[in-house]
């Protein structure tokens, strides 16, 4: 017996797409965000070769460039083996908690983005929450581990309990955690074993 037309239309309707994937980024102002976005593009080839690259890329009007703050949301494409990873942005202030909340409607994931000394900030905390509290999984990525006072470890305690504090289930507060030098654009899974490259946060 055949379903119904409508029926088909519907279940091909909520099939997920695995080609496409939304990934939010949360980060405290200089944690490095732009800057790592910005070693993301270059290395997953959105511009060509030729193209000349203006930094800050996600900081698009003129008081985020001037300030190194984000205001507005907004996302950049990348494309990966394949697969398209939109990097949603988002602002930092609670003043805009409805576009925070508009975004985690849409994402399918968040990163998160800590200074390896300052650690996770009470900027974040807000924006996490709001992750959290949809059932995502972030990716904790451990910036500027290259710092010569950076405490890694310390941090990733931080960030745990900061998890915890904020109701995370047992699946997200198991998160994985990449090490990264966003101005050099490397990454790894050891703070003392970068690749040479961003290629361990794009897996």
């Amino acid at each position: 017996m055949t379903q119904p037309e409508s029926a088909t239309q519907d279940a091909v309707q909520t099939v997920p797409r695995t080609d496409i994937r939304n990934v939010a980024i949360i980060a405290h102002v200089d944690h490095g965000k732009t800057t790592l976005v910005d070693g993301m593009l270059k290395q997953s080839n959105v511009f060509e070769a030729h193209q000349q690259v203006a930094e800050r890329v996600l900081d698009s009007n003129d008081l985020e460039r001037e300030r190194g703050i984000t205001i507005l949301a907004k996302n950049t494409g990348i494309i990966y083996n394949g697969a398209t990873i939109n990097i949603v942005d988002t602002p930092g202030h609670t003043d805009f908690g409805g576009e925070v909340e508009r975004i985690m409607n849409m994402v399918d994931g968040v990163v998160l983005l800590i200074d390896a000394v300052e650690g996770p900030m009470p900027q974040t905390r807000f924006v996490l929450k709001q992750a959290l509290e949809r059932g995502h999984k972030a990716i904790v990525v451990v910036n500027k581990i290259d710092r010569p006072a950076a405490r890694p470890d310390a941090v990733i305690d931080a960030t745990f309990d900061l998890f915890i504090d904020l109701g995370a289930n047992d699946e997200q507060a198991d998160f994985p955690v990449v090490y990264t030098r966003a101005l050099e654009g490397r990454a790894g899974l050891s703070p003392d074993r970068l690749a040479e490259n961003l290629v361990p946060l794009f897996d």
